[in-house]
């Protein structure tokens, strides 16, 4: 058995954000607007906005993206939801950053078919989110994880193992 690294946030891939750009996985055409405010969590970077940057709200079905990759079916358990992208290609994250941390996030665990196998609440504290991804993957059935915001409710990014090569 390949020995496992530690897991990564992954941001939106760039084929999926194209589309996305396109049309949204409602069917909607991209609405840009000027982010006068900042601080909307953009998922193709993984960070927050800053004022003056041309943003969108989109809706994206993450589960469901994943699941044409790896052929799972996630069933009743595929959902869309909103979430915000640069309106223009950006420069994608800062490697080895843990995104969005500081707030209370919930850990969402699915099996290689798709299904939840459960989630955890993940209190503020430094490494607290690295700490209870890497803690979902102990459980090899765990394929692959979502964070998600407590508020909202909202997607923020999902993470994968990572396999050494």
């Amino acid at each position: 058995m390949t020995p496992l690294t530690a897991p990564t946030a992954h941001p939106i891939a760039t084929a999926a954000l194209r589309e996305l750009r396109a049309a949204d996985d409602a069917g909607r055409p991209m609405a840009p607007f000027t982010d006068h405010e900042g601080g909307a969590p953009l998922r193709c970077c993984l960070r927050h906005s800053v004022p003056g940057e041309r943003i969108a709200l989109v809706s994206y079905a993450p589960l469901r993206r994943w699941a044409a990759e790896t052929g799972a079916d996630p069933g009743a358990y595929d959902e869309q939801g909103p979430v915000f992208v640069h309106a223009e290609e950006c420069g994608g994250p800062d490697a080895g950053n843990w995104p969005f941390t500081g707030s209370r996030r919930t850990v969402r665990r699915y099996s290689a078919e798709g299904h939840i196998l459960g989630g955890r609440l993940v209190e503020e504290g430094p490494g607290a989110l690295e700490g209870a991804c890497a803690e979902a993957f102990t459980d090899p059935d765990v394929a692959l994880v979502h964070v998600r915001a407590v508020e909202f409710g909202c997607f923020l990014y999902e993470v994968r193992r990572n396999r050494r090569v």
